[in-house]
């Protein structure tokens, strides 16, 4: 007996779909998405003046060496640089790094600070770290280094403009 089919039936078409293999990038050591410890630099922009850079860092983690429990900060990082500046991806992989590490404030702010002088040798910089509440007590932990030589140029207080002041409406 001879089998018909009907086009709804029809088993449906195969097409050949041409995909290029993916091309092959040599991967860094430690991928750019993972916790790592290496700060990556470019060369400053703008060398001949001194400028500002800050990076805000709302969600620190690590935990506390004695007790376990987490600590949590804001860090405020304003440096000056000189040749070199920060990469943002490897400082945001850095911080990630001390998440599962037991650290107490003082030294974790420290070492941070040493870390970043280290790699781009700034003109001036302060980190401020705000530690959250723990049993009852927020401490904050501020250091600041300046190279060796490095003045800063005086401040310029500008006046406020009247809507800035609050005096005209």
């Amino acid at each position: 007996m001879a089998k018909t089919t009907t086009a709804a039936a029809k088993p449906a078409r195969k097409t050949a779909v041409k995909t290029a293999a993916p091309k092959q990038r040599a991967m860094p050591p430690n991928p750019p998405s993972a916790p790592s410890k290496e700060l990556h630099v470019f060369p400053n922009p703008a060398p001949q003046r001194d400028y500002v850079i800050q990076f805000q860092v709302p969600e620190f983690t690590c935990h506390c060496p004695l007790t376990g429990q987490p600590d949590f900060a804001h860090f405020t990082i304003d440096m000056i640089a000189d040749k070199l500046c920060v990469e943002l991806k490897s400082l945001k992989m850095y911080f990630w790094s001390y998440r599962h590490e037991g650290a107490f404030h003082e030294k974790v702010t420290n070492t941070i600070m040493e870390d970043i002088i280290k790699v781009t040798d700034p003109r001036f910089i302060r980190i401020t770290a705000k530690w959250y509440v723990r049993g009852g007590i927020y401490t904050n932990v501020v250091t600041e280094h300046r190279k060796k030589g490095w003045k800063p140029a005086p401040r310029v207080d500008l006046p406020a403009h009247g809507f800035e002041s609050g005096l005209l409406r």
